[in-house]
């Protein structure tokens, strides 16, 4: 087991929503470090869910309900739960990772179609399920303006895909001041994000600061690392998915700051 103190003197800020930030939180204060709280995604439900009724009144039609995130399964499954009284019997479900897979089994899904290693729409999408698709049926539960790639290969492999848009991501920051102070006072090493919006949203109220340049961005995959790697600021990339993961990842970095 890791020791305890394996991330003492390491300040992270943490990026995540709020209620979904509890659990790194907790991991990096019990390995020694501090962790600061400054979500940069917000989760809020519709201001109206007609459209989102409209699409699932046909869920009795449809093959294959697909999952993006808990939020989607929160934010949806009450609503459908609520006009059928259990969920229609010839769905089949998926979803991109365990936690998701695990929020389904809160409403009573429990078979449901997971990546078995990284977990993102590419990984899903290399599973055998996924390219049996021809004149199916595929709903994609969202929230609104995701990417539109897991779509558009069900597309091309002849699926007839719907989205069910069931919530919004907003970012309740509006300027960087609090983690530029934090740097300043030597109380920041790095930034945990873990999706490409919080990232965007990082980038869109902090531009090139220099407090931005000095931390370390930790992602928790590739494709989140890209823009910040193409602006030349300093990213390391998480193993795995996961809260392990990522202390290990900041375990490295760890180190690394004591060699310096």
């Amino acid at each position: 087991m890791m020791a305890d103190n394996v991330l003492k003197g390491l300040h992270v800020a943490v990026t995540r929503p709020v209620d979904q930030a509890e659990s790194i939180c907790e991991a990096i204060q019990h390995h020694g470090g501090d962790a600061i709280s400054f979500p940069l995604l917000a989760i809020s439900p519709l201001d109206d869910y007609h459209e989102f009724e409209n699409v699932i009144a046909d869920l009795e039609q449809a093959d294959w309900a697909i999952f993006i995130s808990t939020n989607a399964v929160d934010n949806s499954l009450p609503r459908i739960l609520k006009k059928f009284g259990n969920v229609p019997e010839n769905l089949k479900f998926a979803a991109i990772g365990h936690q998701t897979a695990k929020e389904l089994s809160l409403y009573g899904v429990h078979q449901v179609l997971i990546p078995h290693t990284r977990f993102d729409s590419e990984t899903l999408l290399a599973l055998a399920e996924m390219h049996d698709v021809e004149n199916k049926n595929i709903v994609i539960f969202r929230g609104v303006g995701g990417r539109d790639m897991l779509a558009n290969t069900l597309k091309s492999r002849g699926a007839n895909v719907t989205f069910a848009e069931c919530y919004r991501r907003i970012n309740p920051q509006t300027d960087a001041q609090f983690l530029n102070s934090e740097w300043q006072q030597g109380h920041l090493n790095a930034v945990i994000v873990t999706s490409s919006e919080a990232m965007r949203n990082l980038l869109d109220i902090a531009g090139e600061s220099e407090w931005l340049r000095r931390v370390t961005l930790c992602v928790n995959h590739a494709r989140i690392a890209e823009q910040p790697l193409q602006l030349g600021f300093k990213v390391l990339v998480t193993e795995a998915p996961g809260d392990d993961a990522m202390i290990k990842c900041l375990s490295q970095l760890a180190l690394s700051q004591v060699a310096n």
